[in-house]
């Protein structure tokens, strides 16, 4: 019976553990190999040259000033994103009137496509016809090009990044506060504690799971960002300044068909997010509290 009870289980296991393979592990060793290799992808010849793409990494210019935007951009979406978000998640919980319709637009951008929506926030940063420079000028601030700045550029995407992913933020941050027994509060209430000494010793350690997911998929989210740096910044922006680490992965792969570099690189961006994944855990994850 216990043996049957196995094959059972390894049948329900076998489809998820396929796909797991096929399109995980397989691609990440076979990357992995391929960076050993000077290869332009379309010679049925590769020529082996060990981790040269590795050592000329570490003194490519343009890796390690996308490795720089990378981190640029990372520290300039995670904690305003994580800020933002929870806020406007605090302010949800509260009872007030329509709040399915504020949960429902909130969370409008994060099921629209990426695509349409760089689409509307180039239509917002033009320099003539954009409705932030028409804002501006009421106040009497000059039109900036905002995408065309070197200065400006990563800043815009960032902000761009920020409205697009805050829906889904606020969403996780709302489920955790709602979660918290109201008993907690009632009990806080009678001890005689203000609004800020509930919200610092019940609402925010409790939530604090929640605040550690959203800043682990962040962290590895911004390491992966592409699709708006395409949209809205060809090329990698003005002087390269949004050029992050996946497109310049993505340049050396698809535009200077330099594949072995590019495996190299896409190897460098896996081992970064697994470390930084393993130390936000270690230092943070281990020591928060997820029984109460």
């Amino acid at each position: 019976m216990k043996k049957n009870e196995n094959i059972l289980a390894y049948a329900f296991i076998f489809p998820a553990a396929l796909v797991i393979i096929v399109f995980h592990i397989f691609p990440t060793l076979y990357s992995w190999y391929i960076s050993l290799f000077d290869w332009d992808l379309i010679s049925k010849t590769k020529e082996f040259v060990g981790l040269a793409n590795y050592s000329k990494l570490f003194s490519d210019p343009d890796f390690l000033k996308s490795l720089l935007n990378t981190v640029y951009f990372a520290a300039g979406t995670i904690p305003l994103s994580i800020v933002i978000a929870f806020t406007v998640a605090y302010g949800l919980s509260r009872k007030i009137k329509g709040l399915s319709f504020f949960r429902t637009v909130y969370f409008l951008p994060v099921v629209t496509s990426v695509n349409a929506v760089a689409m509307i926030w180039l239509w917002i940063y033009h320099p003539d016809a954009g409705i932030l420079n028409w804002f501006l000028g009421l106040f009497g601030v000059s039109p900036h090009k905002w995408l065309l700045d070197p200065v400006l550029a990563m800043p815009a995407v960032i902000l761009m990044s920020i409205w697009k992913s805050l829906g889904y933020n606020i969403i996780i941050f709302l489920v955790g506060i709602l979660s918290i027994p109201g008993e907690y509060y009632e009990a806080a209430q009678i001890d005689g504690a203000s609004g800020f000494q509930i919200f610092r010793h019940i609402t925010l350690p409790l939530v604090m799971p929640a605040i550690f997911f959203v800043s682990l998929v962040s962290l590895i989210g911004s390491f992966q960002t592409f699709t708006q740096i395409y949209m809205l910044t060809p090329e990698g922006g003005p002087l390269k300044s949004t050029m992050v680490i996946v497109y310049y992965l993505y340049q050396n792969a698809f535009v200077f068909f330099k594949v072995g570099y590019a495996s190299a690189i896409s190897f460098i961006i896996f081992l970064i997010i697994f470390t930084l994944t393993l130390l936000q855990n270690r230092f943070w994850g281990e020591k928060i509290d997820y029984e109460n």
